[in-house]
């Protein structure tokens, strides 16, 4: 008896666990909701902190005059992207793009940012990342951006914190641009093999940083980052 009861409480925690997650989205989309306009844009980058490949900005545009019922249950496990797996995000990426009125990604080069500086590039590419899901939206559009607000911007908008875990429009894009971006670094490990890049997709991990001493920097490393794996390097 002892060993069901303790095997009934571990499958109603597991259950209460699921509903949790289950209702991430639902929270994401009363926030936006909440905001009072029928289009919210979300925009969120990937890879800002990295040492190799490109930066990735995302825009996602939700339209909640045709959203559907179902298209909001498909996304009940929206949520930050930092807070799924590789696989959760994958299985999210088509939802999100069918769920959208419009969705734009916007890739800047590792030799651009080199060239701009990363803060530069990365405003951006998130405000190109804003005016491509909102350059032919009919009617007033908020958008949201996280953690600050985008300048020379024609779109009224609103820097929110912790964006990618608030507003579903922001975490929707937050997905985009990681699921992006990690194809792209998975793809760039066949191209520069002996830097794990499918592994770490250019974070300054402990991995990447000994493949950088064994092999020096490949075209996908950003010069401009200045990180202690860098310095010990004769470039």
């Amino acid at each position: 008896m002892a060993g069901a009861s303790s095997r009934s409480s571990g499958s109603s925690a597991r259950s209460r666990r699921r509903r949790r997650r289950a209702t991430s989205g639902q929270r994401l989309f009363a926030f936006d909701r909440r905001l009072g306009f029928r289009l919210v844009a979300g925009a969120d980058e990937a890879g800002r902190g990295c040492l190799a490949g490109p930066l990735v900005a995302a825009g996602v545009l939700f339209d909640y005059e045709t959203l559907t019922t179902r298209e909001l249950r498909s996304l009940a496990a929206l949520n930050d992207s930092k807070q799924h797996t590789p696989e959760a995000r994958e299985a999210l990426y088509p939802l999100v793009l069918r769920s959208a009125a419009r969705v734009h990604v916007v890739c800047r080069c590792v030799r651009g940012i080199d060239t701009r500086g990363l803060h530069k590039t990365n405003l951006a590419a998130l405000r190109d990342a804003l005016r491509g899901v909102t350059r032919e939206a009919s009617g007033e559009v908020l958008c949201l951006v996280d953690g600050f607000s985008v300048a020379e911007f024609e779109r009224p908008q609103r820097a929110i914190i912790d964006g990618d875990a608030t507003s579903a429009a922001i975490a929707a894009a937050s997905i985009v641009a990681k699921v992006t971006r990690d194809r792209y670094m998975r793809h760039a490990d066949i191209q520069h093999p002996g830097w794990s890049f499918a592994e770490h997709v250019g974070y300054s991990t402990p991995s990447h940083r000994d493949a950088i001493l064994r092999n020096g920097v490949s075209p996908l490393h950003r010069m401009s980052f200045q990180s202690l794996a860098y310095q010990q390097l004769a470039l």
